[in-house]
């Protein structure tokens, strides 16, 4: 124990305690309720996927250091990725920046991009690592909220340009966007180029639901529109294309100069990570279209099993338009604290979920809102929708 009356935690990161996923999650562990809160899946992704890492493992590849920026064939492999998918021209050799996931990387921007007292524009609500890493990297946050309307959750164009000053040194944008599932449109994605471009803004986005977009959604990437490839720094991840979440390999695709920037902050990080990992995302990366199609198409499926089980169950429920959770909203069932809605439901139906104030820095404004996950198997979240069936109709 130290003598010392000074908090042994920095200022700089008080404010945060033990995240709200390993509450719930112990919570789910103690009572033997289905976890819908945390998002990972309950199966594993592509048997051949899998294959290539053991195969790697077994040939010597990647147990050593893998090289700073990531192997080649990875690096390769994103390139091809966001050429295919997105006409995106990426230099594998300059452009692609291998990390620990998609939250190293998040962390490495923004600790290589934002000085201390720069603003960081995020839409919130919003993951609970953007807080921190902007605290980090000694920012200050400016919430751009997004808010409840028609259905879905919605960015008000006019408040982000009034939340821009002389200050504002970047927007950290999130879309398809976890916890709302909001899909930002191509006209609201213009929209913010346009004033990127006007306030000499960089831009980081988060796209690792890239590829789980439903109905007539459509995903843009930020720097496929006029004069955002020089200023953003593109961020993805296999954990939630391929089902591997523990593996953690994400990337980063930018400008030469952007990369290095990333770069020179992540390098004293996790400095390399992943290495069999690696070889087997570059295969995954290469799978067929129709593995893409599949997979969406399988979440889609899963969350409108979900989606029906909530509302019949008697939550509002938003249109998920992207990423695999669902928001719903708990006052038609007459609650209208998310956390003690969210503490008690393991004792009171068996499910677990997360209160969406939690990735509020304006707690009151996401109060009555709730997240399910519905990347789990089917018979699970049937089995999770009639227990809440059962707690909240009988």
């Amino acid at each position: 124990m130290t003598s010392s009356a000074r908090p042994l935690l920095n200022r700089r990161l008080a404010e945060f305690g033990t995240t709200i996923f390993a509450e719930m999650s112990a919570l789910a562990l103690r009572t033997g309720s289905i976890n819908l809160g945390q998002g990972f899946p309950d199966t594993d992704g592509p048997e051949e996927v899998r294959e290539a890492a053991v195969r790697a493992l077994r040939d010597g590849r990647g147990n050593q250091y893998p090289p700073g920026p990531g192997i080649p064939e990875l690096r390769t492999a994103v390139a091809a990725h966001q050429q295919r998918r997105y006409g995106l021209a990426v230099d594998p050799d300059t452009e692609v920046l291998v990390t620990a996931g998609a939250t190293e990387a998040i962390a490495a921007a923004l600790l290589a991009l934002v000085e201390p007292g720069d603003e960081v524009i995020a839409f919130e609500p919003y993951y609970d690592s953007y807080a921190a890493c902007i605290a980090m990297a000694g920012g200050t946050r400016v919430p751009v909220t997004l808010r409840p309307r028609d259905g879905r959750f919605r960015l008000d164009l006019d408040e982000l340009r009034d939340a821009v000053t002389d200050r504002t040194r970047l927007l950290l944008i999130n879309t398809p966007h976890n916890p709302t599932g909001t899909v930002l449109t191509r006209e609201e994605l213009t929209a913010i180029a346009e004033l990127a471009v006007e306030r000499d803004l960089l831009v980081v986005t988060d796209e690792v639901y890239e590829h789980l977009v439903f109905d007539d959604a459509e995903h843009v990437p930020l720097a496929t529109l006029p004069g955002m490839r020089e200023r953003t720094v593109t961020i993805s991840s296999a954990g939630k294309t391929f089902s591997f979440t523990g593996w953690k390999v994400g990337w980063v695709t930018s400008a030469p100069d952007l990369v290095a920037a990333v770069r020179s902050a992540k390098q004293y990080l996790t400095y390399v990570a992943s290495g069999p990992f690696q070889y087997a995302v570059a295969e995954a990366l290469a799978l067929p279209d129709s593995y893409f199609e599949a997979f969406r198409a399988d979440m889609l499926a899963k969350r409108d099993v979900l989606a029906a089980g909530l509302a019949d169950a008697g939550f509002a429920v938003f249109r998920t338009a992207g990423t695999y959770f669902i928001t719903t909203d708990i006052r038609p069932l007459g609650e209208s604290d998310g956390f003690a809605f969210c503490r008690a439901l393991p004792e009171r139906a068996g499910v677990v979920a997360i209160p969406n104030a939690v990735f509020y820095d304006h707690r009151e404004a996401g109060a009555p809102y709730v997240r399910f996950a519905f990347c789990k198997r089917t018979e699970v979240l049937a089995d999770a929708a009639e227990r809440l069936r059962m707690a909240f109709t009988h």
